[in-house]
């Protein structure tokens, strides 16, 4: 490894400010190093800032308080030496493949032909030779993504920034693309030493890496580094293999476990301020169901099950800590355990059901119980959104209040806890007690 590293940073924190002028903390306190010759990954769900780092990495953010290096230098801009591949292929429509490969090179202020030449190389390279005249709409999503992985390998950066390039593509063309990335990577032949790969994907996250961050949420910070030491190309099936999928697993869950030892408390969902996840009742019904029956009877490995359901992380671990705040279930070491009542639930008929996931999203998640309360106690069983937007706009993003809100609302309407009409914005009682 070399005495100065690719690129590096230290104390990174980083927040935005919200309309009511209080501070919105996205990371903190992030300490990364790349040297020469890694992929290192970040991993962590939606909200845990991955991107925001990329951002700030890149140059095209800039942070409330750290330091960012690359190559030992500040970075206080755009560096010529990193590059960045986006989700959304970011391409212009109006130019062809040649064309926007080749606007990658314009700020180098290189003779044309030169230009041309590394422009046609790079296309070449990622496999979309034959295709320089051609314009995105004519281009599938995959080969959309292969002119965006040229345009940030034709100036040869040291450092490229994938932020999920492949999540945008269907199975199998992300499958093709991960894997003829790494064999351009592995022979050599990529002009870059070094990768900081985005990513929710979990598998994803263990085929490319070397090095994998996980991130916590609110705010993002790095809970682990999980070293993956498998020769490529790998293999799924291999037992190393799945040992690290399951490592990831169990640092993705031992987080909120800590924090919640911390606090003296076992299950999430301790309070009114708790963000709600936008999870369906039917998607906490079928993970019950799930694994309720053979093979798992009441206890799951996740990466299995998540395998199993074709879930990823994104997808799974809300409805599984959802699971855990309605204490339907409890998640400890990578596993997930149906407590008694989430085993009841998966057995009983529909209107047992609804009576047990009422009495649960009543005791159990805050802002249900209190919106309840206070439809209980007026006298004509009513009260206007805007009664609990106020209250929880003092905690939350006004993106975070909508979410819990449509979130209550709809486990409120399976239940049959309490009626909302979204006309009037009113909350009710269809039948107080």
């Amino acid at each position: 490894m070399d005495s100065i590293p690719l690129l590096e940073t230290h104390a990174i924190r980083k927040a935005f400010r919200k309309p009511d002028g209080s501070e919105l903390l996205v990371l903190d306190g992030i300490e990364l190093r790349v040297a020469e010759g890694e992929i290192v990954g970040l991993l962590g769900r939606s909200g845990s800032g991955k991107s925001t780092l990329l951002r700030l990495i890149s140059g095209l953010s800039t942070p409330n308080s750290g330091v960012i290096t690359y190559l030992g230098q500040p970075v206080r801009g755009p560096a010529p030496g990193i590059a960045m591949v986006f989700q959304s292929f970011a391409l212009f429509p109006w130019l062809t493949v040649l064309d926007n490969v080749q606007i990658g090179l314009e700020a180098l202020a290189l003779p044309d032909r030169d230009i041309r030449e590394r422009a046609l190389a790079a296309i070449d390279l990622i496999g979309l030779d034959g295709f320089e005249s051609a314009y995105p709409r004519e281009l599938s999503g995959g080969m959309r993504q292969r002119v965006g992985f040229a345009r940030a390998l034709v100036v040869h950066p040291n450092v490229l920034l994938m932020d999920e390039p492949f999540s945008a593509l269907d199975v199998l063309t992300a499958e093709t693309l991960r894997t003829d990335f790494l064999d351009l990577w592995c022979e050599g032949r990529l002009p870059i030493k070094g990768v900081i790969l985005v990513t929710h994907n979990i598998e994803e996250a263990a085929l490319m890496c070397d090095r994998i961050l996980v991130f916590s949420t609110n705010p993002g910070r790095i809970v682990s580094e999980i070293k993956v030491d498998l020769p490529q190309p790998r293999d799924r099936l291999d037992p190393g293999f799945q040992a690290v999928v399951e490592r990831v697993y169990v640092a993705l869950t031992a987080k909120p476990a800590v924090t919640q030892r911390a606090r003296g408390e076992r299950f999430l969902g301790t309070g009114i301020d708790t963000i709600l996840p936008r999870v369906s009742s039917n998607l906490l019904s079928g993970l019950m169901e799930a694994m309720a029956g053979p093979p798992y009877n009441g206890v799951a490995d996740l990466p299995v099950i998540a395998s199993s359901l074709h879930m990823e992380v994104d997808d799974l671990f809300p409805v599984a800590e959802t699971l855990q705040m309605l204490r339907f279930a409890e998640i400890e070491g990578g596993d997930i355990r149906l407590s008694e009542d989430g085993k009841r639930f998966a057995s009983a008929s529909l209107d047992e059901r609804k009576r047990l996931f009422q009495r649960h999203l009543l005791s159990y998640v805050p802002l249900a119980g209190h919106i309840r309360r206070i439809l209980d106690e007026r006298a004509s069983h009513k009260a206007p959104r805007s009664r609990f937007l106020d209250e929880l706009e003092d905690h939350m993003t006004p993106e975070a209040v909508e979410q819990s809100l449509r979130a209550v609302v709809s486990w409120a309407r399976y239940a049959e806890a309490f009626a909302y009409d979204d006309h009037s914005q009113m909350f009710s009682l269809e039948n107080p007690s």
